[in-house]
């Protein structure tokens, strides 16, 4: 069985969301990224500032490339920042920036959701590209032990995804918090920046639960759910 139609009343409603969210946040950030700071602060600038403001001096802010790829890495505590961030003096790049200093800002305070999440990675690669992979042969081989083990992995991958969804809404809660009380933006202009943390935040929220329905499909699959179907 390479195709199955059942598949799809429980991946598309993920998909849908996902793809709105995706456009959202992408409408969102161009929005403001036609809005100038006050400040006049690049993403860089407003990152440095927002880790000065909390006395986090140890970490690297460096510029990547891609489109909306901003990240920070905990294993090297360096903030990556996109072109249209790290330079630009828009909200936007000002709120996207923030966002990535508030995860600098949980490592500092060792807040336990992101070293959870850290703690998954390993498992995540590993669920997310082999699970599928591992299912599908149990599934048509109608081996219990391969469907076990590619459900385990992919809980594992799922997990992760729910785990994320606390650690984005802290540090965005972090950043609409401290790019006020640090100057960096006015009063009046935080709802723009945050604007762009919460379409983003929906991005998550998508993928989150896309995982959820699909680990549901494959529970259906193997008759955790509902009653087993014959191939």
């Amino acid at each position: 069985m390479f195709f199955d139609p059942i598949y799809l009343l429980f991946a598309l409603p993920g998909l849908v969301l996902a793809l709105a969210a995706s456009g959202i946040t992408r409408s969102t950030f161009s929005k403001y990224s036609r809005v100038q700071a006050a400040s006049g602060m690049t993403g860089a600038e407003a990152a440095y500032a927002m880790l000065r403001a909390e006395g986090v001096h140890d970490v690297t802010i460096e510029q990547t490339k891609g489109f909306l790829s901003d990240h920070y890495d905990p294993t090297t505590n360096t903030l990556r920042l996109s072109p249209d961030v790290y330079g630009s003096t828009s909200l936007s790049a000002i709120g996207v920036a923030c966002h990535e200093a508030g995860h600098a800002l949980q490592k500092a305070h060792q807040y336990a959701p992101l070293a959870l999440r850290s703690t998954l990675v390993p498992a995540t690669q590993i669920g997310s590209q082999l699970a599928p992979i591992i299912l599908m042969v149990g599934f048509l081989l109608q081996t219990p032990f391969l469907i076990q083990a590619g459900l385990i992995l992919f809980t594992a991958a799922v997990i992760f995804t729910l785990v994320t969804l606390p650690v984005e809404w802290n540090a965005s809660a972090r950043a609409k918090e401290l790019m006020v009380r640090a100057r960096i933006v006015a009063p009046q202009e935080q709802p723009q920046a945050a604007a762009v943390l919460n379409a983003a935040f929906m991005t998550y929220v998508a993928s989150a639960v896309s995982a959820v329905l699909t680990l549901l499909y494959y529970l259906f699959r193997a008759g955790v759910l509902g009653n087993r179907r014959d191939d």
